[in-house]
């Protein structure tokens, strides 16, 4: 068993399957008596046992032993138990709707109970109504699910932001891996950082640079908006949340700010868009998945491009501020319901559990040229010089007859590597693969830049990006059979611009890799 929070821990060890206290001394013995090993158990799901010993952290195959000692699990009665703690919007809407889901598929009924206001679980029934398995959620948000991850006090982590680097580190340093590995963390649905405002604000559109001067207290007064000569209050979430986090991250660290003091902050993005939507002289930055009542901000630059979040922008990040949904996991064996509900939430049928949720789901879907035709018409206005009409001519016969996929692939800031959902797209698009989906067609991998620095450089510089994508697509892809389907590359440069070049986010949105059906 875990180490659970002192309140919760009475309740649910009363409730489990014969573990007497949260750790307790046990001998695993072989059954010919030639090993022996004797310790404290930390978990049992079902099949393995995880006992800290005096040469480390074992995970024992349970039908090779005998338990003795008053740790032992009753095996009879084994329920299985996962905890999730982290980001509140997760807990509270996403994950239980696909638990419903995968009960629902899995011919499982479903029971929820609630403990307080920040922790419930919801437990599975089998056809003899019989409990199975309890998923275990406290309700806090990222900061805190890490922590009780570190703690040994939760199983999976669930995050609106990538793991940091001190995070990483104290994991490693605990023996739960690395967490960044494809197998560790996992982006579980899509989301997006929108700003927002009260229906009765005039303003309509904002930049990148102009929203991160008002969070950060540099702008502070409406007119200087467009609007009315009126203060302006910002409103975010808790310091410890995901969403305000990466927007810290994405948004204010690049300038070297942080958000202004006079922020109204908010535990629940449900208070933050209640608070925004009635008071007509405050901004909010908010979930897409969560805006209620109040009006999204169009994102726009300079040089007249204007960006809104939607499920297909959000997809293949042409708007800017995606924020992924994480799931986090420590590299030790979950029981094998869990092993089951993680499966079901990367595959079709939970897809569509997601998007009915109200979340942005990872299906690919193709979007036909015929439908591209406001980003043909913006490559034109911001062809110059360095983009010719010849090569304009070559975009265009090269992706007709074809469907962009919106799956597609951008990079860390400053860096080769893919950025997290990215990385996601390459294990999804590899999947595809294998299982023969694009079988007989034809995909290419095309690559673009920002237009800073000359044009040849830039195409150079787009080719290996999409053939650095391609080649490890086709490496994730390992039981694939890739003389079925044509994997080509092609490069534009800074031939189709999806935003302004003169901020680093423009730049940023500019350089990308997507993906060409035939």
């Amino acid at each position: 068993m875990l180490h659970f929070r002192a309140a919760l821990c009475a309740a649910l060890l009363f409730l489990s399957t014969g573990f007497g206290a949260i750790a307790q001394d046990v001998t695993l013995s072989s059954r010919d008596g030639s090993i022996e090993i004797t310790g404290t158990l930390l978990g049992f799901d079902g099949e393995f046992y995880r006992v800290d010993t005096q040469f480390g952290e074992l995970t024992v195959d349970g039908s090779g032993v005998q338990c003795e000692g008053p740790g032992c699990p009753s095996l009879s009665g084994f329920v299985a138990e996962v905890v999730f703690s982290g980001s509140s919007s997760m807990a509270e809407v996403l994950v239980p709707a696909l638990i419903e889901g995968f009960a629902l598929r899995n011919g499982y009924q479903t029971q929820r109970r609630d403990f307080d206001g920040n922790s419930f679980e919801y437990g599975l029934l089998d056809g003899a109504d019989r409990l199975v398995a309890r998923f275990v959620f406290l309700v806090n948000n990222t900061d805190e699910g890490f922590a009780d991850l570190l703690a040994d006090e939760a199983d999976i982590v669930m995050a609106l932001r990538e793991i940091r680097a001190a995070e990483r580190t104290r994991a490693a340093e605990a023996g739960m891996g690395d967490l960044t590995a494809a197998n560790r963390g996992r982006v579980l649905a899509l989301d997006a950082m929108v700003p927002i405002v009260s229906p009765q604000n005039p303003v309509t559109r904002i930049s990148v640079p102009e929203l991160a001067r008002v969070l950060s207290g540099d702008i502070t007064n409406w007119q200087q908006l467009g609007g009315p000569d009126a203060p302006i209050t910002v409103d975010m979430l808790s310091p410890g949340s995901g969403l305000a986090q990466a927007a810290e991250d994405k948004l204010l660290r690049p300038l070297g700010q942080g958000v202004t003091q006079g922020a109204r902050r908010h535990s629940r993005g449900s208070n933050l868009v209640r608070t925004v939507a009635t008071d007509p002289f405050a901004i909010g930055l908010a979930s897409f998945s969560e805006t209620g009542t109040a009006r999204v901000l169009t994102l726009t630059g300079p040089c007249g491009f204007s960006l809104s979040a939607n499920r297909r922008s959000i997809k293949t990040e042409d708007y800017p501020l995606t924020a992924p949904m994480f799931l986090y996991l420590p590299a030790r064996r979950l029981p094998k319901v869990a092993r089951e509900f993680l499966t079901y939430a990367r595959g079709p049928a939970a897809q569509i559990v997601i998007r009915r949720a109200g979340f942005v789901d990872q299906s690919p879907e193709h979007v036909p040229v015929a439908l591209q035709g406001e980003r043909l018409a913006n490559a034109l206005m911001a062809a110059g010089k360095e983009t010719s009409l010849a090569e304009l001519q070559r975009l265009i016969k090269v992706m007709d007859g074809k469907k962009r996929m919106t799956t597609s692939f951008r990079f860390e800031v400053g860096s080769s590597r893919l950025d997290a959902q990215s990385r996601g797209n390459v294990e999804l698009l590899a999947r595809d693969l294998e299982a023969g989906i694009y079988d007989a067609r034809r995909l290419v991998f095309a690559g673009f830049s920002d237009g800073d620095g000359p044009a040849g450089p830039n195409r150079e510089i787009a080719l290996k990006r999409a053939q650095a994508v391609r080649d490890a697509v086709a490496q994730a892809a390992e039981t694939a059979n890739l003389e079925r389907v044509r994997l080509d590359v092609e490069a534009f440069g800074e031939a189709l611009p999806m935003a302004c070049d003169d901020s680093a986010w423009g730049r940023q949105v500019n350089r990308r890799v997507e993906v060409w059906l035939e």
